[in-house]
């Protein structure tokens, strides 16, 4: 079997469903545009996330406590 063909084949099955995909996409948002501003509010840019001093010191916390165990056990290792 020829494997270029049937990775043309593949490449032209996944573009036919990225098109079906897309043309929903497109129905989708053309409804809600349709419907107004309520309905659009989800589809359009992503918010920027905000976060809290603490909850980032938390999590500043957390990564160290997780790198100090990586590291301990990469001292195991070698030794």
């Amino acid at each position: 079997m020829n494997i270029l063909a049937a990775i043309g084949r593949e490449k032209r099955k996944l573009e036919k469903q990225i098109g079906k995909l897309q043309r929903e996409l497109d129905g989708l948002t053309g409804a809600a545009k349709a419907l107004g501003d309520a309905a659009t509010d989800g589809f359009g840019a992503a918010r920027k996330r905000v976060m809290s001093a603490a909850a980032r010191a938390k999590m500043r916390a957390a990564a160290k406590r997780r790198w100090a165990k990586v590291k301990a056990g990469a001292k195991k290792a070698v030794s």
